[in-house]
Formats: structure tokens, sequence, C-alpha cells
């Protein structure tokens, strides 16, 4: 190896020095080629293109632009050219945005300067409103009396302030009644004697204890302090027959003065006896009383007290409730019978049939006056029965006559025999007792009340008979009564009544009998009634229906539709931008009493009347009509005597600051109904919407509820009914209810126009869909029509105006079959409403505008889609008919239409036009 290493060194030295130096040769060589031959080729085509002119240069910059004719460059000549224009605008549009900017800021600054201003003028403004108000409220004090609630004093045992009265017969409410015990604002209360605790407690009837217990727990002014009671009730009667007799009078006396709070006189004490027969005792005959007032049905001369006693109804259902569908029909108002009279007077009879043969009815007539006006009762109406000029009943001999007082005529046989008489009775006689002395009796109660009961209108023959609670209930619109020297002319005097009138006095009876006495409940009610309008303290306020509100997210501002949203030019009152108002309480909680006894008194009642009551507790002012052709209700809706205003208080749309509230029934159907709640944004003279929440299932979690500008009161009820419709929610705080459904569409001029139409129509139902009932020959009932017709007798209440006070009178005083009836089909509420209304006034509704449909068409299927809607109307009316004893509803062809409504007119001409 050292030999092939060393012979290689020495052989080989010399090429790798050559091919080292071959590598450096071909190293420059590269670098000259790549460095010098690009700058001597430059020069190169330089020099040629200089020494061929302008003209003939290849590669060197062209003049005007010929480089750019060149094919592949024409393009990026193109961009540079709009790009450098698009740099141009760009920069004009920067400087033109920065003056603007510069003005901007000038503005902002000048608006800092106007707010700081505005603020320092509406502090003041705020500072001069304070002053002002306070100007006023000084003003009002130094020109009005300072009022405020009377002291209650209540005297503490003996109440030896009040002077002794002449006499027992002399007692009157001023001089026997302590008023201390009653201000005005007690509320009335009073307290009952337990009647377990009386001495005379096991003569009581058992039926007649056990009724009135039942009554005293549900009336609303029953206190179990006595000291702070105003009136204190004993029951002494009815007495049932036992073997022991009951305590002589001396003993009762004793035995009244014993009670715990008679305080030595028995003043503001009310003896109640509630007769259940004919033959009822007279207990609290010969009984001084002291100070104490007696209720009864019997009364004797020498007895009676006038303005202080009470002369009440019998007591004829103590614990069963009288089934008011069975009462017959007020319609046809003429009967079998003329008059009908059953009874039996054995001294009468004696006199005029066994000394004196009967006489016709001509001689009658013309024969002399007996000096027993009985007898010549007996001769008359044998005479007119004989004369068969009419068919009519009379008989003066019973088979199985019922025990009664002397002197007067006794009732025959049972009553359910008694009843089918008076059924087939256009008139049912009513004789008084043949002695002058027995002004008051149960016996003539009995019949008053039987004749009520089935329709029959009363004759009371003898004009000297008190009729329960006379002081009060204006007897001669539900009964007729004449002097016994005029039974001669009896005849003559009811053949001459109309059809009208009968009917009228009719309804009327019916009223008094449902309101006043066919209940024992009603009984007491009456009763404590008569004594708080006498002493005039203020009726107690119906309880509302407290709205339990559903908890609700509100969402964005409602948009407001400008076809929606045209009022033109509404002329219904000032403040349409102030924040909503209630309509003004009832102002006359303490004055009304006074007034309303005044024209109770003396002036003949006017076609529609409103008196205070509350559902249990009926107020009897003579001119006090429910079921008749008035009303002797008022409304009320919270705060000491009520409130609402009387229908008639005031002319026309007369009535400063009023608003309505709508009152929205919905069930699982939140689309259609957020879509209505947006559509009532921005409507003018809106108090709040009441959305009646009908559904147990709540509404959603994420539901977003419309922002109109006013409140929505979700209420939560108690089940699903449609009669939650007219419940008088306390959140209804205005007297104008506007009843509509989800899926109503309505413009806001047609509620506006149809808002002033009620205005001058408060008692009235004011709406837009119109229907009509009709009578089927074929079947002999009723139907219900929703055609098109110029003549209508009901407005639908999806979409209608009415009073609050209408809601009070539907949920408490309206037959609860016909609200159990609406529960049961889930239909016929607004139908049930109308026959209300036209119930109480006897007028008709009031159709406004021309359209007949008001539904979206948008929105899903509602309940009158089904197609037994009509036939359950059909049964509703029908069935609503027997409730009230006739058809209520009046057809009309009036409707009124916005035909000047929106019309732009010159001041001094508007006063030419009505609306029609």
């Amino acid at each position: 190896m050292s030999f092939r290493n060393g012979g290689g060194g020495g052989a080989g030295g010399q090429p790798w020095v050559l091919r080292r130096v071959r590598l450096t040769w071909l190293s420059f060589m590269l670098f000259f080629i790549l460095v010098f031959f690009p700058l001597i080729a430059h020069y190169y085509l330089t020099t040629i293109d200089e020494a061929g002119g302008p003209d003939k240069r290849i590669f060197g910059p062209r003049p005007g632009g010929e480089l750019c004719e060149a094919k592949h460059v024409q393009d990026l000549c193109r961009i540079r050219e709009s790009v450098s224009e698009e740099l141009l605008q760009l920069e004009a549009k920067r400087q033109e945005l920065n003056g603007e900017i510069a003005r901007l800021n000038l503005r902002i600054e000048a608006c800092k300067r106007s707010i700081d201003s505005a603020k320092q003028d509406l502090l003041q403004l705020k500072n001069v409103i304070s002053q002002t108000e306070h100007s006023y409220k000084e003003l009002m004090a130094q020109n009005q009396p300072k009022l405020s609630l009377p002291v209650r004093l209540l005297p503490d045992k003996e109440d030896l302030g009040l002077p002794p009265p002449k006499s027992a017969r002399s007692c009157r409410l001023r001089s026997c009644f302590d008023y201390a015990r009653c201000p005005l604002t007690s509320g009335f209360p009073v307290y009952v004697y337990d009647t377990g605790s009386y001495q005379w407690a096991d003569y009581l009837d058992p039926l007649v204890k056990q009724a009135f217990a039942a009554s005293v727990k549900s009336n609303i002014y029953i206190t179990d302090n006595p000291s702070i009671a105003c009136l204190y009730l004993v029951l002494v009667g009815e007495l049932q027959e036992s073997s022991s007799p009951p305590p002589s009078p001396s003993e009762l006396e004793k035995q009244l003065k014993a009670l715990p709070y008679w305080r030595s006189d028995g003043h503001n004490h009310v003896l109640v006896h509630f007769s259940r027969k004919s033959m009822t005792q007279n207990f609290l005959y010969n009984v001084s009383t002291g100070r104490a007032a007696v209720a009864q049905s019997t009364f004797l001369e020498q007895q009676y007290r006038e303005g202080f006693d009470l002369v009440v109804s019998p007591l004829v259902h103590a614990l069963s409730e009288p089934n008011f569908l069975e009462v017959p029909p007020q319609v046809p108002v003429k009967r079998k019978y003329l008059f009908t009279f059953q009874g039996e007077r054995v001294e009468s009879l004696r006199s005029s049939l066994q000394e004196a043969p009967p006489q016709s009815f001509e001689e009658e007539m013309e024969g002399d006056p007996p000096a027993d006006y009985d007898d010549r009762i007996i001769g008359t109406l044998k005479a007119v029965q004989d004369s068969h000029l009419d068919q009519v009943l009379v008989e003066f001999t019973c088979k199985n006559p019922q025990p009664s007082l002397l002197t007067e005529w006794a009732l025959c046989g049972e009553r359910e025999d008694r009843l089918e008489v008076l059924k087939a009775s256009t008139f049912g006689l009513v004789i008084s007792p043949g002695d002058g002395q027995l002004v008051a009796s149960a016996g003539c109660g009995m019949r008053l009340f039987e004749a009520l009961e089935v329709g029959t209108i009363p004759v009371v023959l003898g004009d000297h008979s008190k009729l329960p609670y006379h002081q009060f209930i204006r007897w001669s619109e539900a009964a007729i009564i004449v002097p016994k020297p005029r039974v001669t002319e009896l005849h003559f005097l009811l053949r001459s009544l109309s059809d009208n009138d009968m009917l009228a006095m009719r309804r009327q009876g019916r009223f008094l009998w449902e309101t006043y006495f066919s209940t024992t409940e009603n009984v007491l009610n009456t009763l404590l009634a008569s004594i708080r309008t006498s002493v005039q303290v203020p009726a107690a306020p119906i309880k509302e229906e407290p709205a339990h509100e559903i908890p609700h997210k509100a969402g964005k501002m409602a948009g407001t539709d400008a076809n929606l949203a045209d009022n033109g030019d509404l002329d219904l009152g000032p403040v349409e931008t102030e924040p909503p108002y209630a309509s003004p309480r009832f102002l006359r909680n303490f004055t009304y009493t006074a007034s309303d006894t005044y024209r109770t008194w003396n002036r003949a009642p006017g076609p529609f009347h409103l008196f205070p009551h509350t559902p249990l507790d009926p107020v009897l002012p003579s001119e006090a009509k429910f079921l008749g052709s008035g009303t002797g209700f008022r409304p009320i809706g919270g705060g000491t005597g009520g409130s609402g205003k009387e229908f008639q208080a005031a002319l026309g749309g007369n009535v400063p600051r009023e608003q309505f509230t709508v009152v929205m029934l919905t069930y699982e159907r939140e689309e259609v109904l957020m879509n209505s709640l947006e559509r009532l944004n921005g409507l003018p003279y809106l108090n709040k919407v009441v959305v009646v929440w009908n559904s147990p299932k709540p509404p959603s979690d994420d539901l977003l509820w419309p922002d109109i500008g006013l409140p929505i009161v979700v209420v939560r009820t108690d089940k699903n009914s449609l009669n939650n419709r007219f419940l008088p929610w306390d959140a209804v705080e205005t007297e104008a209810i506007l009843s509509i459904d989800d899926d109503a569409h309505l413009r806001h001029d047609e509620i506006m126009f149809g808002f002033r139409v009620w205005r001058e129509a408060r008692d009235r139902i004011v709406g837009f869909p119109g229907r009509y009932h009709a009578w089927d020959v074929n079947h002999q009932s009723w139907l219900y029509n929703s055609n098109y017709s110029c003549e209508l007798s009901m407005v639908l209440t999806g979409a209608a105006f009415f009073h609050k006070y209408y809601a009070y009178l539907y949920s408490y005083v309206m037959p609860q079959a016909i609200r159990d009836m609406v529960d049961d089909y889930i239909n016929c509420e607004d139908i049930a409403m109308n026959f209300l209304v036209s119930h109480i006034t006897r007028k008709p509704p009031i159709k406004v505008t021309s359209r007949w449909t008001f539904r979206c068409p948008g929105c899903p299927q509602a309940l009158s889609h089904d197609d037994s809607h009509f036939h359950e109307r059909h049964k509703c009316i029908n069935f609503f008919v027997k409730v009230y004893g006739y058809m209520p509803l009046l057809y009309t062809q009036f409707r009124v239409d916005s035909v000047l409504f929106k019309t732009r007119l010159p001041h001094d001409k508007t006063k030419c036009f009505k609306f029609i």
C-alpha cells in the first residue's frame, strides 16, 4: 500500500494542480460573463438607439405613451388610471366628511346648551305648578267646608240621653230610634240574638228557626259584636202548636226586658214575627214593646205604629227554594178566567145568602149598598158570574177552609189546588177583612203572595189594608187597589185595562215576588233594607271580583297601523294624551237616600231609575224595578257606598273626562291575541285592557306582550267559563266596558264612534254585530237568526259597549239557571246579556255602522263555526224565555251610521248637523 500511495503521489501531483487551475479559470469566466456581459450589452443597445435617432428607438422610453400601446401592458395602464381616479374621489369625500363632522360637533354643542336651558325652564315650570297647586289647595280650603267622617258615639249602658216617648202608640223613628248607634259610616251592623237564649224559644216553629238561622249566616250586615251594633233582631215567631200555652203578655214583657242589650226600653230592637199559616197568632198584641219596633204580618189598628212598625210578607217557602222554571209564563196576557176568588166567611154568608135572594147583575148595579160591604161584594161578584159576560170563578164556600182570623176570608183547600186555579186567572181577588180594625192580616198576605207567584195580577178590595212594605213599594204598579164601595165598578175596570198595562203589572209583580218575598233570605234582606233605608244609612257595596293578575313580560313598543289609527276629527272630550284615569266614583255616597226618598213619595216613576242595593240587600223605593220596566239595584264598584254614575245623570255625551276599558276574553290563541292587542295601540280614551285568560294553562313564559303605552292586565280565572267575560273585575275602573273577542277586527274610528254613541245611550248595549230572533210557527218555538236584515233585536257582545252596572247584574242578580246553561253549552253568554238589558230597560240595543263581520281573516277556527252552534243558540233562547216568563227582546230597525263622523266641516256649520 505504501508503494501504491507513494507512486500515486509522485506521478499524480501535477494533474491535481492542473485541475485546480482549471476550476479557478472557469469561475473567473463565469463571473465575467454574468456581470460584465450584460453591462456591455446594455451600453451597446443604448448607443444604437442614440445613433439611429429618436424615431428609431427600440428599447428606450417612447413619447406619447407609445409603451402602453403594447398589448401586454394595456390592462395594467387602465388599472393605474382607475386607481388614481378613485384616490382623488376618496380624498374629496374625506374632506367633505371632515367638514360635516365639524358642523355636527357645533350642533351637538348647541343642543347641549339648549338642553341645559330646557332643564332650567322645566325646573321653573315645576316650581310654578307646585306653587299653583298649593295656592289652589289654599283657595279650596278657604272656600269649601272641611268634611271629615263623623265621630261615632256609642252609648254606654242605659242610653239615658233619649227622652221617653209620650206613649207607646206615639213611637216614631225620631223619638224612639237612637241614630247615634247608626252613623252614616257604620255600615249598618246588625246583631241577632241567639234563639236558644230565649225563654220562649221552645214555642218557636222549628222550620222558622232553622230558616232564620240560615239566612242570618249569609247576610252581609250581621255582626257578632253587640257593642257596635246599630240594630238588634229578636225572633219572636212563628209559634208552633203545643199543648202548653205561650207566655202571657206580662211574662213576655219581663222576658224581653231581660234581654242583655234591651237597655231598659228596647230602642234599636226589632221584634220579628214570620208567619207560615193564615191563622197566625198576634203574639205581641197587648205587649208593651217600649221603643222596639215590630215586624209581622198581622196588625190591629191600635197596635200598628205608622212609620215605625213594618208589615212583612208571610214566610211561605221556609227552607225550600221556589222552582222558577215551574212558574207559568207571563204571556199570553189573558188567561181562561178574567178573575177568580175562593174563600169563606161564615158571618157574611149567613147575611147575604139566607136573608136575601141573589140578585142579577143589572139589579145589583141599581140597588142600594147594604151596610156590610162584604155582603155587597158577594152579591156583585155572583151577579158578574151569572151574567156570563166574561168567564169568572167565584166560590164563597169551601170544602176544606183553612183557619183564619175573625172577619177574614179563609183560604180554601190546599196550596197546590189554589195555585192551579190562579194559573188560569188573569186577576186574583184579595178581599180585605171585614173588620176595619184589622189593618194587616197573614191571610191577605198569603193570597197576595200566591197571586204574585204564578203571575196573576192581584186585585185588592179594601184600600184600608196595609200591604207588605207599603211605605216603600208602589203597589199600584203591580196590583189594583179598589175601595170596597167600588166593587160594582170592578168588572168594568178590569175589562178596560190594555194588554200592555196588564203585562207591565205582571212583570212588576214577578219582580216583587222574586226579589222580596220568594225565600227566607229575601224576606230577611228586605226587612233589613227597609229599616236601613228609613234611617238613611247607605247600602254596603257589592263585592267586586278580585282580578288575580298573571305576571307577563312586555316586549317592544307596538306599531300603529295607519288604517286602524285614522281617527279623523274626534271631539269626545279633552285629554287624549293624558295617562289613563278612572271614571268618577259614586259621588253621592251619603246623600242619595234623602233625595231618592223624596222622589219616591212625590213624583211618578220615570222610565229608568237607579237605587241603592247590594245583591243580598234589595231596596224598596216604589220605583225600584229589576224584572219590570226598571231596576231596583245600583252598580257598586268599591269604596263606601259604591261607585258608578246614574245612567241619566248627564245628558248625552256631556260627560267630561271619560274613558273606557277593553275586556277581551281569550283561550289558547296567543298569536291572535297579540295581534289584537297591537291593534289597540294609539286608541284614544282607552283606559286599560283587561285580558281574561280563560284557559287553565298559563301563558308561555317566553311570550312577549306588546307595549301599547297602557296597562294590560291579564286576569287568571278559576275555570273555563264564558260567564267570566261579564264578571265585574275590580281592575275595571271605568263605567264603559268594550267587550271584544280576541279575533275581532275593528278600526279605531269605528271604536270611537261606538263609544260616542254609547255615551248618549248609556243604558243600552251599543255594538257592531247585529242579530235577531224569530218565531217558528211550525215548531212553536223561538229561533236565533244571523242573516243580514234591517231588523235586529240583539247586538253580540263580541264587539259591544255596555255599562259596568250590567256586569254586576249578570254575575250576581240574573238567575243562576241562565249562567249554568251558558257553562253547559259553552255558548249563549251574549244572548243572555241581551236578554238581561232588554228585560231591565225595555229597550232594544243600538247597532252602529253597517258592517256585519268583524273577524280577522287569518284567525283559527272559532266556536261559532261548529255545526251545533246555532242549534244550541236556539235552545238557549227558548230556555231563557222560560226563565224570564216572556220574551224580553225587542225589535228595532234603528241603526247609527258614521255618515258625518269623520267629515271635516266648518266650525260655524257643525251645529246644523246631527248623525243619524
